[in-house]
């Protein structure tokens, strides 16, 4: 038997650095619980990070913000009662030892031990559907793009959006009022909140529905696109758009070899999620889930709802641990540490 030392175990190891992760790190702290978090990235924050400029609505009590700020926030906040951190760390398997400790293995070699485990993977490693064309990857570096990290870029341009999902519709959104032309292509009808299509109905942006991308025209020097040619499904007819940029924004491939190499017996949705219950409790004893990852009948697929993930989770392994333990964390401002900084924070507002 290898002998593993103390200081090498953790009462809780996070798997997955976003909203989920930090927020369960955060409440962890609270609980008084030795906590690791390990993440793929070479940075916190999850798939937030993607849209560093799109202003996050649906966090309750808090202002509208930009997600480079909502990941700030989220880090700090996750941080505060400093948590073991791993980044740059691909977990590939998770298992448990004839002790009942968990063994969570990563790419690197390493190997991770806790004694319990909360999944905060959001859908998994997240890769962009890249454009379905041949020539598509001749312009990822000039004016395709996966993502969008300043609209600044595409002030008094002339912008194509391929997709019809929220994040398509809010970048089409946020340019409206940036560049030049914005004009957004959905392969079937928008699957996005009604004020979102009711917002681009009634200013600049021109919609074509049932409609894809079927050519990109390079220009003389060929290696920027000139031209998109857009073709509707259900006519056929084809018009030639010019353009400065192309955004894509076909949603992402998951890697779910997570999951499919543990073999741990974890129950999984149809869909490839962890089967749990709305306490983020998964089949496996010590196992816990949040955010994204966690399915269950009364699942809320915001922030919000990747919050209350994390401190079902958190409290449930506390029970796991300590079944004495009270069910829930006491308020935050209770906290000694937490309470010392909120003086500050009064004592500084009262001096501005």
């Amino acid at each position: 038997m290898i002998h593993i030392s103390d200081s090498d175990v953790y009462d809780v190891t996070i798997i997955g650095g976003g909203p989920a992760g930090l927020f369960s790190a955060f409440y962890s702290g609270l609980r008084e619980m030795k906590t690791k978090i390990i993440e793929y990235h070479p940075f916190l924050g999850g798939k937030v990070n993607v849209y560093p400029e799109k202003i996050v609505w649906d966090i309750g009590a808090m202002p509208p913000l930009p997600g480079q700020q909502v990941v700030e926030n989220m880090v700090e906040q996750g941080l505060t009662f400093d948590p073991k951190v791993v980044l740059n760390e691909e977990v590939v398997c998770i298992d448990k030892n004839e002790t009942g400790l968990f063994i969570v293995k990563a790419a690197s070699g390493n190997i991770h031990y806790s004694k319990t485990i909360i999944v905060a993977v959001g859908g998994g490693i997240l890769n962009p559907k890249r454009l379905p064309l041949p020539n598509a990857i001749d312009f990822e570096e000039t004016n395709l793009h996966y993502s969008v990290k300043n609209l600044k870029q595409f002030k008094n341009k002339r912008v194509l959006i391929s997709g019809g999902g929220n994040s398509a519709t809010d970048w089409a959104k946020e340019l409206s009022g940036i560049a030049k032309e914005v004009y957004i292509a959905c392969r079937s009808d928008f699957s996005c909140h009604e004020s979102q299509i009711t917002y681009l109905k009634n200013n600049s942006v021109v919609c074509f529905t049932q409609t894809q991308i079927t050519e990109l025209v390079a220009n003389d020097a060929g290696d920027c696109i000139e031209k998109v040619a857009i073709t509707n499904r259900e006519s056929g007819v084809v018009q030639y758009i010019p353009i400065d940029d192309v955004i894509v924004n076909h949603g992402y491939d998951r890697d779910k070899s997570l999951l499919e190499n543990s073999p741990l017996d974890i129950q999984i949705s149809d869909n490839y999620f962890i089967s749990g219950s709305s306490s983020s409790e998964s089949s496996i004893p010590g196992l816990f889930a949040a955010g994204d990852i966690l399915h269950h009948d009364g699942k809320l697929h915001l922030i919000a709802g990747a919050f209350q993930d994390a401190a079902n989770a958190v409290n449930q392994a506390k029970l796991y641990l300590e079944p004495e333990a009270t069910k829930t964390a006491m308020v935050s401002s209770h906290n000694e540490k937490l309470y010392k900084r909120n003086e500050k924070i009064v004592a500084d507002l009262l001096n501005e």
